[in-house]
């Protein structure tokens, strides 16, 4: 007896040949009906004998394309209507949008076959890709994903491309961006006033001549610019940290080959399946030898003083192409001035690049957003996303809101992403950055308009961080809508639990550099209880005072001054010998004191992050750092090979936080959960640290070889959390904040509670870092939602 099957499919369905794969399964097994793209995401309705359709659905499952995943699918058996072909259907628009927009995703095998065979028609075609490959999100402006809705939709294909384009059997059905050279886009040379220097092939060959000399070229890639130069070039490494304003911070590199990264990396299996995945993130590799020497004899000044390189394959055709015909490591860096969101369009990167790159290899193919490269390193034998972009983003986090109304998240103010809900679904912005400059915050509010056309929310509701002064805050203030704030270090907790699918009673541990507390004092080193509604602030650790404020943050050795001033008062005179107080002026030092006594731009602080500055500067690691997390990264590469259980002293004392006067929101579109009574601001436990730093002090008077006591440190830290797990009784912990990028203590944070029984969570697919806060305050903001989208009171 002849049914019909009708089925919708929801999820990462479009952009992955999902329709070609329906059409060829049904022509194989003699079904007719149809197919079609919808925002939803993919309907089919097939007529056939009961157990044939049952094979059908089971095969789906089975057989589905490698980059697609399914969320949901529904089947309903009805009446046949006496179908008697199978097609495609041209796409539905309409409706809630609950389709998976993809990745951008880096070139498949077929491909690459492809543009290194001098017989192919695309041979050396940058722009070659199919169904298994290529861009997606940084092209597509609306859905459903069709041509006619990204960037390529002025781009008519030629009979050919049209031909694949049409052929079920071919890997290219229904490719969006199809193309060739006859019919795609095209690359260009310009010199650093825009003036053309070459075109196609030659202009490719052209900049790869440039960079073997020494210059510094700029290449609009995939999701923006990448400035690119020799990285076993000294000089022109130099060159380009001068230029971009880059004193120190590692360059990430890429490689031509995997066999030469193995000459100067230790490469885990882990590791390998993650720079040829179809992500191709920069992965933070170990390198081989100690000493910052390579065997293809990259620079000192690529990754000065860092035991680890990012490293990136070719994830496009023009860079595979590139990378084989130079056939050496080089800096593969973003395109942009520091603290600025990379370039997207050639006459942007011309007008704000030309003093830093020497030439500029384009092409006509527009980008709709930018789209950073993705930094992953391997912890505890699995993946920990760093900053979640290319080839992660926007693949959403599965959450159910009791909301049908949307709601959008709007981050931190370091590592800023935005988030928003639809349907199950949290989707998770690319990275934007710092919102330092202009730029930045320009890049972060038209994310924030994509985002809202992408998925067709007009109305949203806000949710920001509690800090006042946050740009992120004061934009969904601006708004006319009710803003939703969430405490900073609960919205890491959040993201956390959302990351590893777990809800209700935990034990969250958020350690970072700086988060604005409900007492108005900067919070860091805190252990959150949880429970349904909010969280309980059960312990954290002793507070001391930033002299400075932010130029402490960039000078360790100021908090280092902060720290000894909250165990002696001006009796840490008598330290006056150590190294990092030498490094002050009488004056300077004199007048800092001054500041601490009088409370003078002496914020109060329980960071983590801080005391890992202050012990750095201690120990005469960093007394001023050039970006974030500097001395922290310091601290824990001084470890090397250094060895030992110790761990320093310290102790518990049961108390509360002192509360100091604070003003709380108070305008009428501004809800503020902090105040509920259901949350407890005040610390039962407070960690006291100041026996560790009398131990350091101990050490370093006696020489005592500086990763021993990096090695010590860590252990207490480490001590400190299993304690106090210990106290609180809780067997679930998670671990989030930028503290616990650090691979040392987390890994052995994460062993130890193992080991003692309880069920340590911590981050996988999103950022411990500020770039998870978006999805955490989602998390939280939720338990504050109703089924209608208002907010209880």
């Amino acid at each position: 007896m002849i049914e019909r099957l009708h089925i919708g499919i929801k999820g990462a369905v479009q952009g992955v040949g999902f329709r070609p794969f329906i059409y060829r399964l049904a022509a194989e097994m003699n079904l007719s009906g149809w197919v079609l793209n919808s925002a939803q995401g993919v309907f089919i309705e097939v007529e056939g004998d009961k157990l044939k359709l049952d094979r059908f659905l089971l095969r789906i499952e089975n057989e589905k394309p490698d980059r697609s995943f399914i969320q949901s699918l529904e089947a309903s058996f009805l009446d046949p209507v006496g179908f008697t072909t199978f097609e495609i259907r041209h796409s539905k628009t309409g409706g809630d949008i609950t389709t998976i927009v993809l990745p951008d995703i880096a070139t498949c095998k077929d491909c690459l076959r492809e543009i290194f065979d001098p017989s192919n028609h695309r041979y050396h075609y940058p722009f070659t890709n199919c169904t298994n490959c290529g861009p997606r999100f940084s092209i597509i402006e609306s859905l459903p994903y069709d041509r006619l809705n990204t960037t390529m939709k002025n781009f008519y294909m030629c009979e050919d491309c049209q031909h694949e384009y049409e052929n079920p059997l071919d890997r290219r059905f229904h490719a969006q961006p199809n193309c060739c050279p006859k019919c795609g886009p095209h690359i260009e040379l310009l010199d650093s006033t825009g003036a053309r220097l070459s075109i196609s092939i030659q202009a490719l060959m052209q900049t790869a001549a440039a960079i073997r000399s020494g210059k510094i070229a700029a290449i609009k890639g995939l999701g923006g610019f990448l400035f690119m130069v020799d990285a076993r070039n000294n000089e022109a490494v130099i060159r380009l940290r001068e230029r971009k304003h880059r004193e120190e911070k590692p360059f990430a590199t890429m490689y031509p080959s995997l066999n030469v990264v193995k000459t100067d990396c230790e490469v885990s299996s882990l590791e390998e399946r993650l720079l040829l995945s179809p992500e191709s993130p920069i992965v933070l590799l170990k390198r081989i030898s100690n000493d910052w020497r390579s065997q293809s004899g990259l620079s000192y000044s690529v990754a000065p003083n860092n035991p680890y390189l990012g490293v990136m394959m070719p994830y496009t055709p023009l860079y595979h192409i590139l990378m084989r015909e130079l056939n050496f490591p080089v800096v593969a860096t973003s395109g942009n001035l520091s603290d600025e969101p990379i370039c997207i369009c050639e006459e942007e990167a011309i007008k704000r690049l030309a003093g830093i790159a020497d030439i500029f290899l384009v092409h006509n193919r527009p980008i709709k957003r930018h789209v950073d490269d993705s930094i992953v390193r391997i912890m505890l034998g699995r993946e920990l996303l760093l900053r979640r972009a290319r080839g992660y983003a926007p693949l959403p986090i599965r959450f159910q809101m009791k909301s049908r109304e949307p709601v959008m998240s709007l981050g931190a103010h370091l590592k800023n992403t935005i988030a928003l809900t639809s349907g199950e679904n949290v989707f998770i912005s690319q990275h934007i950055g710092d919102l330092e400059t202009k730029e930045a915050y320009d890049a972060f509010q038209n994310i924030i308009d994509s985002f809202k056309l992408l998925y067709q929310t007009p109305t949203v509701q806000f949710v920001s961080d509690l800090h006042p002064n946050y740009l992120s805050t004061q934009y969904a203030k601006g708004k006319e809508t009710p803003v939703i704030q969430i405490q900073h270090h609960y919205a890491h907790i959040a993201s956390c639990m959302a990351d590893n699918q777990i809800d209700g009673r935990v034990l969250g541990i958020s350690w970072d550099g700086t988060g604005y507390g409900p007492d108005g004092t900067i919070w860091g080193s805190e252990f959150l209880l949880t429970n349904d509604n909010s969280f309980e602030h059960v312990a954290s650790f002793r507070q001391f005072k930033l002299p400075g404020g932010e130029r402490a943050i960039k000078e360790p050795r100021r908090t280092a001054i902060g720290i000894l001033f909250e165990i002696f008062g001006k009796d840490l005179e008598k330290f006056f010998d150590l190294p990092f107080i030498q490094s002050f002026s009488n004056d300077e030092f004199s007048t800092i004191i001054q500041m601490l006594e009088r409370n003078l731009n002496s914020p109060i602080t329980s960071s983590a992050g801080r005391l890992f500055d202050g012990v750095a500067a201690l120990v005469g690691l960093n007394q001023r750092t050039s970006f974030e997390g500097q001395a922290a990264m310091g601290l824990e590469f001084a470890i090397g090979n250094s060895s030992t259980n110790e761990h320093y002293k310290w102790s518990i004392v049961n108390g509360r936080l002192p509360m100091t006067n604070i003003e709380h929101p108070t305008s009428n579109n501004v809800i503020d959960h902090h105040n509920s009574p259901s949350l407890n601001l005040k610390s039962q436990i407070i960690v006291d640290w100041a026996p560790m730093i009398l131990d350091i002090l101990e050490d370093v008077k006696r020489n005592t070889d500086v990763g021993i006591i990096s090695v010590k440190f860590h252990n207490t830290l480490v001590e400190i959390i299993l304690e106090i797990a210990k106290r609180i009784g809780e067997k679930r912990v998670v671990i989030s904040g930028g503290c616990f990028q650090n691979k040392y203590l987390t890994e052995h944070a994460v062993q130890k509670l193992q080991a003692e029984g309880f069920h340590p969570y911590w981050h996988q697919r999103v950022p411990p870092n500020d770039g998870g806060i978006s999805l955490g305050q989602i998390v939280a903001a939720s338990k504050h939602i109703n089924l209608h989208g208002s907010v209880d009171k």
